[in-house]
């Protein structure tokens, strides 16, 4: 169960602000993210060397796109094409919302289930399959803090969205200017299962092996902070494993 925080301020330097965990089998291979696809040169994201695509990636025009588990659909199923390739697929385009609705279109019956993050310095969208049965829902994701798991936007039925949510909304925003972070990056690295079991905790490792393998902090500026005379450019701080005991490192985006 992944767990993507993001945070929409229209009308600020820093419009778009994200911090994400992945949790996975820990022994699934992978490599940080990076220019890792010769034929998608404006696109940096983390590889998922099993599947071929990415569980997070951001594009030169600033889109950022995440894919998330839901309930029971973990790991890959024959005949079930890769989630991971929808957002590669996402980052092909140069807007958020362009993405989406395109996305929207795809065949439900090819994917196992799976909520998916699009967004940009205007735009964020929420795609929602909860079943191969049904098409993928579309929604806008209001201005504000979202919290995304493995069912619904701040669904506080599930118990790490119950548990974290209001820690996030009472948490300092962070100021990327300040390289200050330290609100988020002590909840994502939170090993607090207030809700009793292991993985209700933002960070955490179980006895069969899954985990927390890596986490992101992730901002977006606005358009006229990334055209202004300080030329304002997104920013990615990336823990090449459980972020409790691994520490953040700039992405290099260039």
């Amino acid at each position: 169960m992944c767990t993507v925080v993001l945070l929409r301020r229209p009308g600020q330097a820093w419009p778009l602000i994200l911090g994400a965990n992945r949790d996975e089998m820990l022994n699934r291979a992978w490599k940080p993210p990076a220019r890792h696809w010769p034929e998608r040169t404006d696109m940096v994201a983390g590889l998922d060397e099993v599947g071929g695509g990415t569980w997070m990636g951001l594009n030169d025009t600033g889109v950022v796109a995440c894919i998330l588990n839901r309930h029971g659909s973990l790991g890959p199923l024959p005949g079930k094409r890769s989630r991971g390739e929808l957002v590669l697929e996402a980052l092909d385009h140069a807007d958020a919302s362009d993405a989406a609705y395109a996305l929207s279109d795809l065949d439900p019956a090819s994917y196992r289930s799976f909520n998916m993050i699009i967004a940009d310095n205007r735009d964020a969208w929420w795609l929602s399959m909860a079943d191969n049965k049904r098409p993928v829902r579309l929604e806008r994701i209001p201005e504000g803090l979202s919290m995304f798991t493995a069912q619904e936007r701040n669904d506080e039925s599930d118990a790490r969205i119950a548990a974290y949510l209001p820690r996030f909304r009472a948490a300092p925003v962070p100021d990327p200017d300040a390289q200050n972070w330290e609100g988020w990056r002590a909840l994502l690295a939170s090993t607090d299962d207030a809700g009793g079991t292991a993985t209700t905790a933002m960070s955490f490792r179980m006895a069969n092996g899954f985990g927390t393998s890596s986490s992101s902090l992730l901002a977006v500026p606005s358009v006229e902070a990334a055209f202004n005379a300080d030329k304002k450019a997104p920013i990615w701080l990336f823990a090449a494993g459980a972020p409790d005991h691994t520490s953040y490192a700039p992405v290099d985006l260039t």
